[in-house]
């Protein structure tokens, strides 16, 4: 397990339950109740350091190296069933985005989303999950598809950014991530939304128009990443704390302000802590949102999707 800053604390104390069950196997000497006064320590010092994140903490949470990303979730969920599909038709197979059909609860789904790397070797290869002109094509070819065929969509929103390099820009990188979303406001299937991991900027939104928009509890999603944000405001990435409860970019701010609508518990520490029911809440929170769609038409869906999107971002003096 890798440790961020502020959960050193954490660390030193399992270090030291650790420490003392060691002590016990190569001793006579019961440390029973040392043991257990260290394990109630730790999970009191869980509960203080969880319960009270602050928006920075949660943006490095989100980040965690340990925690799961697109992949693992759509194999955890859907098992064998899921079967990938590659490719634009137009350039090439971007690996920063996945996708393909899969089964979540015995329902089929069309499942995109942008895959990071565990490895330095994997990152590369992902592309640090910053997706191409390409991979937006490829992601809205995916979703045509299940138009055509009246299968729903699910994505999985999981990266710092679309790739903002100079052949990216020269294939349209501005061009695919709008119309994707244009795309996507029309398209006469229900699209469920999962913020797994960071929601940046038009990378996230080029893949992340949808009928339900959830977010996991220690993720989010903005505009534009603290750092920049620090970067352009304070000209420094020493800001990055102040800009990022600036943001309100966590995932109760965006609750607050009706731009998700919803918020998936995690377990106490994070995602990565307790994967098995992580993945098991995540599920439930699909079907959950496909059987509030299932049954409306198309024109319902369409219209309820546009006068969403069209209601944020009104306010009253």
């Amino acid at each position: 397990m890798e440790y961020l800053d502020f959960e050193l604390p954490i660390k030193e104390l399992e270090e030291q339950l650790e420490k003392c069950v060691i002590i016990g196997k190569e001793s006579d000497v019961d440390v029973t109740p040392t043991c257990k006064e260290i394990n109630k320590k730790l999970e009191q010092t869980k509960k203080d350091i969880y319960k009270n994140l602050t928006a920075w903490q949660r943006v490095q949470l989100s980040r965690h190296p340990n925690r799961p990303y697109t992949l693992d979730y759509i194999k955890a969920i859907c098992g064998d069933t899921f079967l990938e599909l590659h490719g634009d038709r137009g350039f090439k197979d971007d690996k920063a985005m996945v996708g393909g059909l899969g089964k979540v609860n015995g329902q089929s789904f069309m499942i995109v989303g942008q895959q990071k790397g565990y490895n330095t070797k994997t990152r590369q290869y992902r592309n640090f999950g910053m997706a191409n002109p390409e991979g937006y094509r490829k992601a809205l070819r995916l979703m045509k598809m299940a138009e055509k065929f009246g299968i729903p969509v699910l994505t999985l929103v999981d990266t710092p950014g679309a790739y903002p390099g100079l052949e990216a820009e020269e294939r349209g990188q501005g061009e695919a991530i709008a119309r994707n979303i244009f795309e996507m406001v029309r398209l006469q299937v229900p699209i469920i939304t999962i913020i797994v991991g960071e929601g940046a900027s038009g990378g996230a939104l080029g893949i992340g128009v949808g009928d339900k928009v959830y977010m996991l509890e220690n993720t989010w999603y903005s505009v534009i990443s603290p750092e920049s944000c620090s970067s352009i405001l304070w000209k420094s990435w020493e800001y990055k704390e102040r800009a990022a409860e600036a943001l309100k970019l966590t995932s109760s701010d965006m609750k607050k302000q009706k731009l998700v609508d919803d918020v998936i518990p995690e377990p106490l520490g994070g995602a990565h802590y307790d994967r098995e029911t992580t993945f098991k809440t995540v599920a439930e929170y699909i079907t959950k949102g496909y059987n509030e769609l299932k049954d409306l038409s198309t024109a319902q869906l369409i219209a309820q999707r546009m006068d969403k999107y069209s209601n944020m971002g009104e306010f009253k003096e």
